[in-house]
């Protein structure tokens, strides 16, 4: 299993919890080359600068993105 694969293994389960969205933080905190996302979780600038505030609804759906973002995203 490669990471985008993991990712969107991740995406979909936090997706499905109902309450306490876990953060998809894998402590791999880099922005890739053109300061779109982080490496390590997909998320954008402002994603990771919402998140603590962001509601569960919110966060599942910063969640959705990073689904297709990994789907996206080469192995």
């Amino acid at each position: 299993m490669n990471a985008s694969e993991s990712m969107a293994e991740r995406a979909a389960l936090a997706i499905a919890t109902g309450q306490n969205v876990p953060s998809p933080c894998i402590s791999v905190c880099r922005m890739d080359a053109t300061r779109t996302w982080c490496e390590g979780c997909l998320r954008s600038i402002d994603e990771i600068k919402a998140w603590s505030s962001a509601s569960d609804a919110d966060k599942r759906r910063i969640w959705a993105l990073i689904a297709q973002r990994s789907a996206t995203a080469s192995p």
